[in-house]
C-alpha cells in the first residue's frame, strides 16, 4: 500500500464524539516511550503528523487520522504514563477501554512493544485483556535498529513462551524501526489485506 494522503481529523476523550463515518480504524496503542509517533509517522510519510516528545504519556487523546481517504489510523494513549498522576492516568483507561468496548470501527489494533527489553508485565496484561474481551490485535516489535537480529530472535521467542502458556498461539506480529523504516511494507500491506477483505465481505 502507498500511503498518498495523511490528514488530521479529530482529537477527543469520548468515544461518543469519534468520527461516525464507518470506515474501518487501525488502533495503535503501547506504553509511553515505546516509540509510537515516531512509528505512525515513518508509515504515514510524515514527519510530525503524530507529536513526538521525550516526555512519555504525551498522547493523551484519541487522535483520529484519516489515511487515503478510506481508513482512519488511530493513535491512543499509552499504557503505562510515566509522569502522570493517578486521577489522570484513571481518566486515560477509562476512555481506552471505552474505545475498546464500543468502537464498532475497529478493525484491530496494534500493540507496540519496545524489543530491547524482556518481556514487561504491564505489556503481557493488556494484551490478555484484549484476548479475554474478544479484540483483535498484532504485535508491532519497534525500535529493532537498536539489536542485532539473534537477540531480536531471543527476545521475540521469549515472548512466545510466556504468550502460548496461556494462548493456542502466538498473536501476529510484525519487527519494525521507525528510523530504518523496517517493517514498513509488511504493516501497510497487511492493513491493506484486512481493508480488501472487508470490501469483499461486504459485497
Amino acid at each position: 500500500m502507498q500511503i498518498k494522503t495523511a490528514e488530521f481529523v479529530m482529537s477527543n476523550s469520548d468515544v461518543a464524539k469519534c468520527p461516525k463515518s464507518m470506515l474501518p480504524e487501525y488502533a495503535f496503542i503501547g506504553r509511553s516511550n515505546v516509540g509510537k509517533s515516531s512509528l505512525i509517522n515513518m508509515l504515514t510519510n510524515r514527519k510530525s503528523l503524530a507529536k513526538t516528545s521525550g516526555k512519555p504519556g504525551k498522547t493523551q487523546l484519541i487522535n483520529h487520522f484519516l489515511i487515503n481517504k478510506n481508513w482512519h489510523l488511530v493513535d491512543l494513549p499509552g499504557y503505562g504514563y510515566a509522569r502522570v498522576s493517578k486521577s489522570t492516568k484513571k481518566v486515560f483507561q477509562k476512555f481506552i477501554t471505552e474505545y475498546f468496548s464500543k468502537r464498532e470501527q475497529l478493525v484491530t489494533a496494534f500493540v507496540l512493544v519496545d524489543i530491547r527489553h524482556e518481556p514487561q508485565s504491564i505489556d503481557l496484561e493488556f494484551m490478555q485483556w484484549l484476548g479475554e474481551n474478544g479484540i483483535p490485535f498484532s504485535i508491532i516489535f519497534t525500535k529493532a535498529d537498536k539489536l542485532k537480529p539473534k537477540a531480536i530472535e531471543n527476545h521475540i521467542e521469549a515472548y512466545q513462551n510466556i504468550l502460548l502458556e496461556t494462548w493456542e498461539d502466538m498473536p501476529n506480529y510484525f519487527v519494525t524501526s521507525s528510523s530504518k523504516e523496517i517493517g514498513k511494507d509488511d504493516v501497510l500491506n497487511y492493513i491493506d489485506e484486512l481493508n480488501e477483505n472487508m470490501q469483499l465481505s461486504s459485497n
